[in-house]
């Protein structure tokens, strides 16, 4: 009886393997299919099976329904804008401007991910709840990553901290869109003028450190 269990192991390793082989596909393959012109919303399973290599039956045994992969996909994404800043914390650490290497960080993202981007921006606003609701957790993810550092890096106040990094998200999201279909000298542009914003709402919060630490 052991034996047989003990056999039985590597099977079920190599079929655990196979099944997430195959979940991959199916999320580089919705991936793949987003542009400016197809909204996730118009995707069709048949289709996005069909580049996964695999029957359109068999798309249901790795995802409940499109939705349940399209929540995936704004899932996917947040874990990465939730490394951006772990990412140019380490480059910090080599030297730099925090400001700088973290928004160039993010566009370096935006340009390497334009599809799963620009699926946060159609969602953001769309007409699903769901969908809504879980692009604005991970942009809050994010903004408490960069209120921690804030407060904890900085010395900021936790209400400062929160407006600062609400707007901070606010400017580079918006930039990130501006990004799509641009050239790399249109986008060197758009990183530069971003910088200086942020720069800008970075001295505001300090001048307002000062004006309230002086009361």
């Amino acid at each position: 009886m052991a034996n047989t269990a003990s056999s039985d192991s590597p099977v079920r390793g190599i079929r655990a393997q196979q099944k997430e082989k195959t979940r991959r596909a199916l999320i580089a393959a919705a991936m793949n299919q987003l542009s400016a012109e197809t909204g996730f919303s118009s995707l069709s399973l048949r289709e996005v099976a069909r580049e996964a290599s695999i029957a359109p039956t068999s798309f249901y045994r790795h995802f409940r329904n499109m939705d349940e992969l399209g929540l995936t996909l704004v899932d996917e994404c947040g874990l990465t804008l939730r490394q951006l800043l772990r990412q140019a914390r380490q480059r910090i650490d080599k030297g730099g401007s925090i400001i700088r290497v973290s928004i160039e960080t993010f566009m370096q993202y935006v340009a390497s991910n334009t599809a799963i981007f620009r699926l946060l921006l159609q969602e953001r606003t769309g007409c699903s709840r769901e969908f809504r609701n879980a692009v604005e957790r991970e942009l809050e993810h994010f903004k408490a990553e960069l209120e921690e550092y804030l407060v904890v890096e900085q010395g900021f106040s936790s209400q400062l901290a929160a407006l600062q990094s609400d707007a901070i998200v606010k400017i580079v999201f918006s930039a990130g869109a501006d990004c799509f279909d641009v050239n790399d000298e249109q986008r060197s542009h758009i990183t530069e003028a971003t910088i200086q914003q942020v720069r800008l709402v970075a001295r505001g919060a300090e001048a307002t450190r000062r004006l309230i630490q002086t009361n």
